[in-house]
């Protein structure tokens, strides 16, 4: 830890007793952590999220592959994480990049093999890393097997394996596809004059879980992977895998009245969802030491604990879209507020969740994924002058919540959105089908592009930066996507060497969270809750205590410091910038997006 006596120390001190704090960090920690109870692995660890398309090409066609990944296990392993978790590496044609699945036991060509694969897995076995796979049980594509067979007869054995509905009956009642330019999720098919069911792409069909012998797959796959040693499984819009089969007809008003207009919530609300995920607790879950997360699109305050309340033996976590959905502008498609979006709100909902979990229970914090644009461009500033600073203050926000992070990959280098002009540069069928809708109804393509710079999938799947040479060191080849332009300054090689860059600042707050549990179970206090620019919290456990102070703004001003510390007692644990917070009077100087954290004595 840094010494007492920091605040006498001059800015370029900081550094060196830092290096101090990281010394005593790696010494055995695990005497603080006797006492917790219910300590769980999953509770405690670092998840770090690695788009395989993105990360590293190992075989010079442009797409980042298994092997790649396999490649730069030390450069993992030096981030101090515990958990990979990875986005879908099946068998796919890439209709949703590989949220469509044709053969779950398969790799995807351009990823590798199956052998590569469990080279992947014995290399981060060796370092002590965790797997996590996604599993997208949801929907599969219409190239698997199951779909083809399923569509070839109305007879066929497979037919059960999907939702069905015979053109003789009429269109069937509404239901939203999201990637559909007609808005629709259901697709007709001439072949047996019949609809089918997709959530999303007509690309990808939903599965029937009312059919138990669907269920037996899903569930017989999942013990293939955890057979083979994998840590667990994200899932993929988990909570949508249950249906009303007798399909009611369900009007705008319906979801209103009943849902605050969010069809997702109904979506969510299949009668036997939690019977099914009980099913494949005791099926599968139970039986291995595993990891679970639900994606949790639909899921409420008032619905989590339905689902990872230890005495439901269901699944372990979920992360919510509440916070991520703060700030676009309503009645349009990832259009944020020109203004941006509101702190205090902000605040809020992420009090909220944690208030969710207080008790019973465990959550999960996130700011950016595969799903979502870049954490610092729709969270923080990527203006030159303030890119550092406020990477780093977000930072520092993930890693001292009580929830366990998932960080994604780039962030660490404070990777930001690459801001497409055209609509041929994007790859996302979200965005393209998106574009093509608002061309068909005679919409604004302009104002809709200037709005996908700031919400767009694609921002956040440019590929890796790792150093200054040709496409940052990705591939060899032609990127799948274009490389961010910066990356001749942004990038591995070059904050490798620099002891102040965002990328170490990640690793010295990993290990920061680590060695001291009062920031993973230490009870969680928000202060000066209307404050506008300043996300200030304490950390409790037992006799520690720990104040967070996040300027979430671009300007420096005296703050007053809602809790009591007084005049040198207190440690500085950590600080994002060489400007020393001093401490005086319960008052502070905060420099734009300053972010430090003491502990009060």
């Amino acid at each position: 830890m840094c010494t007492r006596l920091f605040w006498l120390l001059s800015a370029t001190m900081l550094i060196s007793s830092c290096k101090l704090m990281d010394k005593k960090d790696t010494k055995d920690n695990s005497a603080r952590f006797s006492g917790i109870p219910d300590r769980k692995w999953w509770k405690e660890a670092v998840v770090y999220q690695v788009y395989p398309r993105s990360f590293k090409d190992g075989n010079g066609d442009g797409v980042g592959d298994l092997k790649g990944i396999t490649s730069k296990l030390d450069y993992i392993k030096s981030l101090g994480v515990d958990v990979v978790w990875l986005n879908p590496i099946f068998s796919s044609p890439n209709a949703d990049n590989g949220y469509d699945i044709s053969d779950y036991r398969g790799i995807m060509k351009e990823f590798g093999t199956i052998q590569d694969f469990d080279e992947l897995l014995k290399g981060m076995h060796e370092r002590g890393i965790k797997l996590v796979l996604d599993l997208v049980a949801n929907h599969s594509s219409d190239e698997h097997e199951w779909f083809k067979q399923s569509r070839s007869s109305r007879t066929n054995p497979y037919r059960d394996y999907y939702h069905w509905w015979p053109a003789e009956k009429g269109k069937p009642p509404f239901r939203p596809g999201s990637f559909e330019v007609d808005g629709s999720g259901w697709r007709f098919d001439s072949l047996t004059n019949a609809y089918y069911l997709h959530y999303f792409s007509y690309k990808q069909p939903d599965l029937n879980w009312e059919n138990p012998k669907v269920r037996k797959e899903i569930f017989d796959m999942m013990k293939f992977w955890f057979d083979k040693g994998v840590d667990g499984f994200r899932m993929d819009v988990i909570p949508f895998i249950s249906k009303d089969t007798t399909f009611p007809v369900i009007t705008q008003k319906d979801i209103d009245e009943k849902y605050n207009g969010d069809w997702s919530q109904y979506l969510a609300s299949g009668p036997h969802l939690h019977d099914y995920l009980k099913e494949m607790n005791s099926e599968v879950l139970s039986k291995y030491d595993v990891m679970t997360v639900a994606e949790g699109a639909g899921v409420t305050a008032a619905t989590a604990h339905n689902f990872v309340d230890a005495d439901r033996n269901e699944l372990n976590m979920l992360y919510h879209f509440e916070g991520v959905s703060l700030g676009y502008l309503p009645g349009q498609f990832k259009h944020m507020d020109p203004k941006g979006y509101d702190l205090v709100q902000f605040k809020e909902i992420y009090s909220k969740w944690d208030s969710v979990f207080e008790y019973k229970g465990w959550g999960t914090i996130y700011l950016g994924n595969h799903d979502q644009p870049r954490m610092l461009t729709r969270w923080g500033n990527d203006a030159p002058e303030f890119r550092e600073a406020s990477s780093k203050l977000l930072t520092t926000f993930l890693l001292s919540m009580r929830a366990t992070p998932y960080y994604y990959f780039g962030d660490e280098l404070g990777m930001n959105n690459i801001k497409f002009d055209k609509i041929e540069d994007y790859r996302d069928i979200e965005s393209i089908n998106m574009y093509k809708t608002i061309q068909n109804s005679g919409g604004d393509l302009q104002y809709f592009l200037e709005g996908q710079k700031i919400g767009a999938r694609d921002n956040g799947r440019t590929p890796f930066q790792w150093d200054s040479s040709a496409n940052a060191g990705f591939t060899t080849g032609t990127p799948w996507i274009k490389v961010n332009p910066n990356y001749k300054t942004i990038n591995v090689a070059a904050e490798e060497s620099d002891p102040n860059s965002t990328l170490n600042y990640f690793r010295k707050m990993v290990k920061l969270r680590k060695a001291n549990p009062v920031l993973i179970y230490g009870k969680y206090e928000l202060l000066d809750k209307n404050n506008p620019h300043v996300y200030a919290y304490t950390r409790v456990l037992g006799k520690e205590k720990w104040l967070v102070i996040l300027n979430f703004s671009k300007e420096t001003f005296e703050y007053k410091i809602p809790a009591t510390v007084n005049d040198g007692q207190y440690e500085l644990m950590i600080n994002n910038i060489t400007q020393v917070p001093e401490i005086k009077d319960n008052k502070v100087k905060l420099s734009p997006y300053q972010a430090f954290i003491i502990a009060i004595k």
